[in-house]
């Protein structure tokens, strides 16, 4: 379980009215739900302070082990890799770095007038010694925080409160931890993404949630701390809100349009997972929650990223539509007779339909437009709201009934 700890102060006036700052970037939050929430989530991982308890974690053994960090800073895990990326020649690294950054010196205008360019050119991947500087612009991170000077460093100065304090360190260790920046406890790379997340905590109205550290843990891998904070501000706000609220509404709710949208993907995936009546919560919480962080080989993290800042939440609900369809296949499915077995294929997808190549070959040929992401969002924000309406009619009517029979 993602758990929310909420914090009681009150709201920075300087960062609240640099909230309002908008991008023009209107592509980011099709299929996304801005509801509030009244169902908690329960785990049932058991105890919360293992590393195995947190979904803030990495909870996969170590598969590799090694004292020389690969090109990503990783030394061991599940993320290690060798092979990761395609192999792109120098000159062509070079003339893409030379495109994206005359892009970036002329970014209103390429965004305006030219966004099926900046579309597709993360969809080929941003060049490594970019990214950081892209990713600030596709969210509108850069402005924000050239609009609030001192604004982060204030807030890092700022008292916390003792017990949020405590829930934040308790979960550093478990970001990443064969990571070279997260390897030391007390380290640097641990201090930064306590700074992040402790900012963040006194600026949220939602305040801490476990969640909130792996997705600050992969923007400090590519940027300084204040940067990471204004970018983690606007994947909150602007890209998935209300993932992080009490009670995960918007994450049920998007749960149930991936659910449904498996049907026209792979009829046969939504066939067993309705037959043996399985919660989309149980399996794609996770997933969409830490953007893939914790799920895929970290080429792939990269990429899906890339396309996530560009194209906002749709980008999360195309790859989990990949790893059901491709994780729950027919000789898989063939050997999960039960819920049990189905949600721990789910949580054992092969390397290979994650690979960097694989999945985004795959994500592109996906017959999923934004149209039909966007009317399965309609439908099922219409249905809670008047699933609210009818609770709401109902309370009402009993609390009639019983104020007559008191008269």
């Amino acid at each position: 379980m993602f758990k929310q700890k909420k914090n009681h102060r009150e709201h920075d006036d300087s960062v609240s009215d640099s909230q309002s700052h908008s991008h023009s970037q209107g592509h980011e939050q099709q299929g996304s739900s801005l509801q509030g929430s009244e169902l908690a989530i329960s785990s049932s991982t058991g105890d919360r302070d293992s590393d195995r308890g947190s979904l803030g974690s990495s909870t996969r053994a170590p598969s590799v082990a090694s004292t020389t960090p690969n090109k990503y800073g990783f030394i061991g895990g599940a993320q290690y890799t060798i092979d990761g990326e395609e192999n792109v020649s120098v000159h062509v690294i070079r003339k893409r770095e030379s495109k994206w950054l005359e892009m970036l010196n002329h970014w209103d205008s390429f965004m305006m007038k030219r966004y099926d360019k900046v579309r597709d050119r993360c969809r080929k991947g941003i060049p490594s010694a970019i990214r950081a500087r892209a990713w600030q612009h596709l969210c509108g991170a850069d402005r924000v925080l050239e609009n609030s000077p001192g604004v982060f460093d204030q807030l890092a100065n700022a008292p916390l409160d003792s017990r949020m304090e405590e829930e934040i360190r308790k979960d550093l260790h478990r970001q990443f931890p064969l990571h070279e920046m997260f390897l030391r406890r007390g380290g640097q790379g641990q201090e930064d993404l306590f700074l992040v997340l402790k900012v963040h905590s006194l600026v949220c109205g939602d305040g801490y949630c476990q969640a909130h550290a792996p997705v600050a843990a992969v923007l400090l891998m590519q940027m300084p701390a204040e940067h990471a904070f204004w970018c983690l501000r606007a994947i909150c706000d602007k890209y998935v809100p209300g993932y992080y609220s009490q009670g995960l509404e918007a994450i049920q709710v998007d749960g149930i349009i991936l659910y449904k949208l498996a049907k026209k993907v792979s009829p046969s995936v939504y066939k067993i997972i309705k037959k043996q009546k399985i919660d989309p919560v149980l399996y794609m919480t996770e997933w969409f929650m830490c953007l893939y962080s914790r799920t895929l080989p970290w080429a792939s993290v990269l990429r899906v990223w890339d396309m996530f800042f560009c194209e906002g939440v749709k980008v999360l609900f195309r790859v989990g539509l990949v790893l059901l369809k491709f994780g729950l296949r027919q000789e898989i499915r063939n050997d999960c007779p039960s819920m049990y077995e189905t949600l721990q294929a789910l949580r054992n997808i092969a390397p290979g339909i994650m690979a960097e190549e694989f999945l985004l070959t795959q994500l592109m040929r996906l017959d999923i437009s934004e149209e039909d992401l966007q009317k399965e969002h309609t439908r099922q924000t219409t249905k809670r709201e008047q699933e609210r309406i009818q609770k709401e009619r109902i309370k009402k009517e009993k609390q009639q009934q019983e104020q007559a029979r008191e008269r």
